[in-house]
């Protein structure tokens, strides 16, 4: 290695925002495995590079002692003090034995730890990056389907995925097409990090509603829960701060507006917005909706509630397969049985 290649070398470290010193002390620990493996050396040794000029050094190290019982890792006090007389017994003596051809060798070894440490590096920031956006929502571009695996393009050059159980039942998703998800997870694989993103997450709704309804990125309205059946319907309750807000109201915007633009996003996904209420029995026939509500009597030792609906509205309170009925009680968190008027 020379002076250009340490030139190099702190450039990259700083471009890759990794510490020199840890990139050549890695180096290091490298060229003695490297020096132990191809001269048949299994005895103490130790490298130094020059931090300037680049020059490698390798030495074998010999600790003073009184009697030399292996002369390969111990120098008598007596000899050790024909080198220096500053030595004295426990002290490390080294022997320079760096081989003439050990050049190439030192050369390909700091490549190889170069490119791993870069790989890591990047490996590391991708994470932290991807980390702390957990549990937000991005724009992609999906790339390619591989099996049934979705890859999406969430940054400049990261690559994110969307398995089988977070894609919506019957939704296309097409390369070269850009659309919005939550980032459920960042983990590592085989010691490469990979990001999860979901489009059925109930948190996507929540953040959907986040960026297109100001009063909630405010903090004037409060999202109070969601249940959500992805690629069908789903239901959000909304709580107003300011009295003079109407909750529902801001959420569905000038004649539907802000919601189409989430139930477009959706692929048509029906959403139902309630409005939260303290009241048990009020929140629950609320949460019934679009079902009208004759009497809601609540237990709440067993948690429950008994809904009475009009007589023609059952089918609707319960909803396709028990649709309605079933968002609903996830919804406010009670069990709900529900009968008609007669």
């Amino acid at each position: 290695m020379n002076q250009e290649f340490m030139q190099a070398l702190t450039e990259l470290a700083e471009d890759k925002n990794i510490s020199r010193e840890s990139l050549l002390e890695t180096i290091e620990f490298a060229l003695i495995t490297a020096y132990k493996k191809n001269y048949d050396h299994a005895q103490n040794v130790a490298v130094t590079i020059d931090k300037e000029t680049g020059e490698i050094k390798v030495y074998q190290q010999k600790t003073v002692v009184e009697v030399v019982e292996d002369g390969n890792q111990e120098v008598s006090l007596d000899e050790a003090k024909e080198i220096n007389a500053t030595y004295s017994l426990g002290d490390i003596v080294n022997y320079e034995v760096t081989p003439k051809s050990f050049g190439r060798i030192a050369a390909q070894t700091a490549k190889q730890v170069v490119v791993q440490r870069i790989k890591e590096a990047e490996r590391d920031k991708v994470i932290t990056m991807y980390r702390d956006r957990e549990n937000s929502m991005v724009t992609g571009l999906i790339t390619k389907n591989e099996g049934k695996a979705v890859f999406v393009q969430v940054g400049s050059d990261t690559e994110a995925v969307m398995p089988a159980n977070e894609q919506i039942a019957g939704e296309y998703y097409t390369p070269g097409s850009r659309m919005k998800f939550y980032v459920a997870e960042v983990k590592l694989v085989a010691n490469n990090p990979q990001i999860i993103l979901s489009r059925t997450h109930p948190a996507l709704v929540k953040k959907l509603f986040e960026q297109e309804v100001p009063e909630i990125a405010d903090g004037v309205i409060e999202i109070k829960s969601i249940s959500r059946e992805a690629g069908s319907r789903s239901k959000i309750s909304v709580y107003s701060q300011d009295e003079n807000v109407d909750a529902v109201g801001a959420c569905v915007g000038q004649r539907g507006a802000r919601v189409q633009v989430i139930c477009d996003e959706l692929n048509g996904e029906k959403i139902d917005i309630i409005k939260y209420s303290e009241d048990p029995a009020e929140y629950i026939s609320a949460a019934l909706s679009p079902s009208d509500v004759v009497s809601c009597v609540v237990s709440e030792e067993e948690h429950a509630a008994s809904v009475v609906v009009p007589d023609g509205q059952l089918s609707l309170a319960i909803g396709k397969e028990g649709q309605n009925a079933r968002l609903a009680a996830k919804l406010t968190g009670w069990k709900i049985d529900i009968k008609a008027e007669a």
